[in-house]
């Protein structure tokens, strides 16, 4: 698919935007949802359990008044992605947002890594984003409008974190590397491509809820003195999919309480 570069398309009044992994109750994806389903987006939430993406779907329909979509697939299988992107294009407003958020993780160090594990991890977290990216992308280039987000990892800057060690900490580089890639390529188009790299984040990506032991720990590294929330992060995808902010493209958010200058 080769389209003539040309001028942004104007935000519609109307837009949706996709949300990997977003049906999990205490997920940075459900965050995210509800924060864009507040700002006005029409949402399309997937994740592996259609019945859970749907009830997370009509919640948000219910609580903010605009039309959502869940829809149960595997971000691996390809097929799958293209089927529902097609079902997003006939259900919901025009796409023009898309947060790639599905991942998981993985504690096994280097030396220890099979081939099963390392597969695992990065045919979700890079070869299932880079299904759902392309989907999109074309849609979004033919309307000359869109906002990428891709949810990478402190993990992915300081080569291992508390939880994501190898395979993880691998995946999510790739991630920020394929955002610039995206954003030098797209830009043409006008769609922007940024990354947004949580550190610590009380999420259940991180082994299970936070003991007050675990929380000791990592507040050692963290100047702001607080353990972050998923609003934290759902707060910056939020700003970075707006309408005025079409010219950040290619950057890193960092929002991981001041961590890297510990």
């Amino acid at each position: 698919m080769t389209l003539p570069p040309s001028p942004a398309a104007p935000f519609p009044a109307a837009r949706t935007a996709i949300v990997t992994g977003a049906a999990s109750p205490r997920g940075i994806g459900r965050a995210t949802a509800a924060r864009l389903a507040a700002d006005g987006w029409s949402v399309a939430v997937l994740d592996l359990d259609e019945a859970a993406c749907q009830d997370v779907a009509d919640r948000l329909s219910g609580e903010h008044g605009v039309p959502c979509l869940g829809i149960g697939a595997d971000i691996r299988d390809r097929g799958a992605v293209d089927a529902a992107v097609h079902r997003i294009e006939a259900g919901l407003p025009q796409l023009v947002g898309l947060v790639n958020n599905a991942g998981v993780s993985s504690p096994v160090p280097f030396l220890d890594v099979t081939d099963e594990e390392w597969h695992r991890v990065i045919d979700v977290n890079l070869h299932g984003t880079f299904h759902v990216t392309h989907a999109a992308a074309r849609i979004m280039a033919e309307r000359r409008v869109g906002r990428i987000v891709n949810i990478s990892s402190t993990s992915a800057e300081r080569g291992g974190g508390v939880y994501g060690r190898a395979a993880y900490s691998a995946s999510k580089a790739a991630l920020l590397g394929l955002s610039r890639t995206l954003a030098r390529e797209l830009g043409g188009y006008g769609i922007t491509a940024n990354s947004v790299a949580p550190g610590s984040i009380d999420t259940d990506i991180m082994g299970g809820r936070l003991t007050d032991e675990r929380k000791a720990v990592l507040l050692r590294d963290l100047p702001v003195g607080r353990v972050g929330t998923v609003d934290d992060v759902a707060a910056v995808v939020a700003f970075l999919l707006r309408e005025d902010a079409g010219y950040l493209t290619g950057v890193t958010y960092d929002v991981n309480g001041g961590s890297h200058i510990a």
